[in-house]
């Protein structure tokens, strides 16, 4: 599994474009594609499952229930990262690929929210909780990853984000969810009414 990082960043650099830019001089536009697997009505769908998998996995098994307690310590990685996504975004304002404007295009104003990727954040943050309970048991979990990917390239075909936005958004989903998994009792639990975290499941 050790390979996993460097075999993913090598697939988020592939690209038949050149001039590179950006804070670590990778970032290139892609060919716009929104084509089959890559369109854009896939990517929205993926975010509203990714949503509607956690919290209803959450609430349907409540804390008690081990999938479901990983479960709210996806949320409260999901709720963390998107709140310090939001926040870089509004900070560095940095201009997307087909804004025309280049990689190093920073601090242009509420027109532009490219760093980084709020959608391969979300993806990333669900399903590192769920990776760190299940790896030992089920290696397979490992292949969740996949869905981060799929969205990175995604919205770089989609000409939404450039590689340092999505690589950077992965890093903070992934760390966000290291972090709630260390949580014994999740932050959503500790704040939510009783009624809602013990599970619908086991109110029949």
């Amino acid at each position: 599994m050790a390979r996993w990082p460097a075999v993913l960043l090598g697939l988020l650099l592939v690209s038949g474009n050149a001039v590179a830019g950006g804070p670590l001089g990778i970032d290139h536009e892609w060919t716009l594609d929104q084509h089959g697997i890559w369109a854009r009505r896939y990517q929205t769908a993926l975010e509203f499952g990714a949503v509607v998998v956690e919290a209803g996995g959450a609430l349907w098994l409540g804390n008690d229930d081990a999938l479901g307690h990983t479960f709210w310590q996806s949320i409260d990685a999901s709720v963390m990262t998107g709140i310090a996504t939001e926040a870089l975004k509004y900070s560095f304002s940095r201009a997307r690929p087909d804004q025309n404007q280049g990689p190093n295009a920073w601090f242009r104003g509420r027109c532009c929210e490219s760093f980084p990727s709020g959608e391969v954040g979300l993806q990333a943050s669900v399903v590192m909780p769920l990776i760190l309970r299940y790896q030992q048991e089920h290696p397979w979990v490992w292949s969740l990853e996949l869905l981060p990917l799929y969205d990175s390239v995604a919205r770089m075909k989609s000409q939404a984000h450039w590689q340092t936005d999505v690589i950077t958004a992965w890093a903070m989903g992934s760390a966000f969810g290291y972090w709630a998994s260390t949580f014994h009792t999740p932050v959503s639990v500790q704040v939510l009414p009783h009624g809602l975290t013990v599970g619908i499941s086991r109110r029949f």
